[in-house]
């Protein structure tokens, strides 16, 4: 610690008065000066300073009391837990993005049935043809690591089914970027 915030003899007994009174960490670094918020917590820490007084501003100027309404339950939640129903954050938009996540949901399902990749005409890499699909399926360090190896569309690496997942129109990229820094 620099000279001017040195804990000398005097500063420590002015510490262990104001923590005493009640005075906060920041109140106290305000009084001492070229000390922080941090480095009085820590001393106190290290001085086992424990019982406080009550704060005296809070004792002195009693605070006018506004009567509050008894806290409601709401019915619980199909799912239970304490949080169950609970959304965080702002939520103006959600119910634009509920509409725009069910239309996708019903495109990806359209998709899905469309084309329908049968296990058997999965491959591995030592099969892939020049006209098959290149699209990966599963992980990549297992052994059951395949490609779609359906028929690909003429100077595609994809089928028709995963060029339509791989190759999104720029308007759509754009939304589910957005999407993705709302979530954050």
């Amino acid at each position: 610690m620099n000279e001017a915030g040195a804990w000398t003899e005097e500063r420590v007994e002015l510490l262990k008065k104001l923590w005493s009174d009640g005075l906060s960490a920041s109140q106290i670094a305000g009084e001492l000066g070229s000390v922080t918020r941090n480095a009085v917590i820590g001393k106190v820490h290290r001085l086992g300073l424990s019982g406080r007084a009550k704060n005296p501003a809070a004792a002195s100027t009693p605070r006018a009391s506004t009567p509050r309404k008894a806290p409601t339950r709401s019915p619980s939640h199909p799912m239970g837990g304490a949080h169950a129903g609970m959304t965080r954050g702002n939520n103006a938009l959600a119910p634009q993005y509920a509409a725009e996540a069910d239309a996708e949901a019903q495109q990806e399902t359209v998709l899905s049935e469309d084309v329908v990749v049968p296990f058997s005409e999965r491959v591995t890499i030592m099969d892939l043809r020049e006209y098959m699909c290149r699209w990966p399926m599963g992980d990549p360090t297992t052994p059951e690591f395949r490609f779609c190896g359906g028929r690909s569309q003429t100077g595609m690496p994809y089928c028709s089914y995963h060029s339509r997942i791989a190759y999104q129109p720029a308007a759509d990229r754009r939304r589910d970027r957005s999407k993705m820094a709302g979530r954050g």
